[in-house]
């Protein structure tokens, strides 16, 4: 690392030990701030709109204004001076553009991650741990620790077709291809990582948004999970509608269905990042950055909405 991301990822803690006491400090602390403000932000969100691929067992999001400038100027009795707008949004908080699902989202056998009855946690229709059971599960839970965090970009796309096209819809990414772009890159993961993986299907979200949501994707299969888990990911994601290979399906050693999802989840407790936009990520090459990822705290909630966005040097 080099320049004002070396520094900002030092000043918070997630590379060397920060400034000490007093005057050293207060100078850390404007040291991060010109960091951060010399920093280069980039938005891995794509934007909401009432047209945009939602996965089919979800509802879908819909936008209306409530009340408009229009109708609200002279509420109240001010001779028109103040007028407002507001708007109703209902969606899934699992899936959107992009989204992070809660420990609490994914179960195996009945059970969810550390063990817990499954339907137990979710007994009560006000949400995970409604029920005094599994509250921890839910996303208003997620550790604060990983709101900002080493992010690594492993992009698979350009390694695997040589450019920057998208990968075919039926390709399987292993953990080779993972160890493979990370040396490509020159980076290291580490314990505790956020690490997105560019498929470049983000691409096809706005510009084709039916192939988007369609039935087969490329993504990560269960070696490709093995891999993460390895290498002590906490957060996971990638630029596709579900994050794992589409139709989600494997027939061996058992049939299951979303495998991949059961066994970061469930079985290991790593969250799960899907819609992302790596598009601009991937064009300056940043495979090593500083990472943001600020789910909206819903109480119970299962997933959320997120507004991820990447610090790299200029």
């Amino acid at each position: 690392m080099r320049g004002s991301l070396a520094l900002a990822l030092a000043a918070l803690g997630l590379g060397c030990a920060g400034p000490g006491p007093g005057a050293d400090s207060a100078r850390g602390a404007s040291a991060l701030i010109q960091s951060l403000k010399s920093s280069r932000v980039i938005d891995l969100s794509h934007t909401w709109e009432t047209g945009s691929p939602v996965a089919s067992v979800n509802p879908p999001y819909a936008f209306a204004l409530s009340a408009t400038h229009g109708k609200t100027r002279g509420t109240f009795n001010d001779g028109g001076q103040l007028s407002f707008a507001a708007e109703e949004m209902r969606w899934s908080g699992q899936h959107g553009a992009p989204s992070i699902d809660a420990l609490g989202h994914i179960g195996r056998n009945g059970k969810l991650f550390g063990g817990l009855d499954a339907a137990g946690v979710t007994a009560q229709p006000a949400g995970i741990g409604a029920g005094g059971v599994g509250a921890h599960l839910a996303i208003d839970q997620f550790p604060t620790e990983l709101l900002v965090n080493r992010g690594v970009l492993l992009d698979v796309a350009t390694m695997v077709q040589g450019n920057a096209s998208p990968l075919p819809a039926n390709f399987e990414i292993t953990g080779a291809h993972l160890a493979q772009a990370a040396q490509r890159q020159g980076v290291q993961l580490q314990r505790g990582d956020t690490v997105f993986i560019r498929t470049g299907w983000g691409a096809h979200f706005a510009r084709d948004p039916k192939l988007y949501a369609g039935e087969s994707s490329p993504g990560p299969g269960l070696d490709a999970a093995e891999f993460l888990i390895r290498q002590g990911a906490r957060i996971v994601g990638n630029d596709t509608l579900t994050f794992e290979k589409r139709p989600p399906v494997v027939n061996s050693p058992s049939f299951q269905v979303f495998p991949v999802h059961m066994r970061l989840i469930a079985d290991s407790g790593i969250y799960i990042v899907e819609n992302l936009n790596l598009e601009e990520l991937a064009a300056a090459k940043a495979y090593e950055f500083a990472v943001v990822v600020p789910p909206l705290k819903v109480k119970g909630g299962t997933g959320s909405a997120v507004r991820i966005f990447a610090l790299v040097p200029r």
